[in-house]
């Protein structure tokens, strides 16, 4: 299964719909981990899976998505309710108490993967105003059987070979 994640779009139009052309015959879900700054139902973000971030006003998306990918849970929210820009730990125990092996969130705009405790934490930076970084990223996450790879991209569809990892979950 692969899944394409972006977050912290901020109003960008044509660049999600680039990277939505570009990729959406390859995966199998495409998510969007909040602070889009667009309506829920635009045509930008048709056949996303989003969340509501802390600049998402007036939005009506949930503020987490607990998703089920044959067997294996996902766990997705925008991160801010987490203060995920001083630990991720609040994340990891939401993500532990769904049941979730991969947690997905956005709000550092820092692009990253790591494993902690058994949860595989993605955060695909941001497509317009990227942190500790020049590169505007997204990611894909695959998964083969207990295997979970995360690539990372530049919005131009570039590979950030640097950031992208593999871990295996249980």
């Amino acid at each position: 299964m692969k899944i394409l994640i972006m977050s912290d779009s901020h109003g960008l139009t044509s660049e999600i719909i680039d990277i939505k052309n570009r990729h959406q015959d390859e995966v199998d879900l495409m998510l969007h981990c909040g602070d889009s700054e667009l309506p829920y139902n635009c045509e930008e973000l048709s056949g996303f899976i989003g969340v509501k971030g802390n600049c998402d006003f007036g939005s009506s998306l949930p503020n987490e998505i607990i998703e089920d990918l044959h067997g294996t849970t996902l766990y997705m929210t925008h991160g801010h309710l987490y203060n995920v820009k001083m630990s991720l730990m609040n994340l990891k125990y939401r993500a532990i108490e769904t049941n979730a092996k991969i947690a997905c969130y956005g709000h550092s705009h820092i692009a990253g993967a790591e494993l902690i405790d058994g949860v595989v934490l993605v955060n695909p930076g941001s497509i317009r105003l990227p942190v500790l970084r020049r590169q505007k990223t997204y990611a894909i996450l695959e998964m083969k059987d207990n295997l979970v790879n995360v690539t990372f991209f530049e919005v131009n569809g570039h590979i950030v070979n640097e950031l992208t990892k593999e871990f295996s979950i249980e």
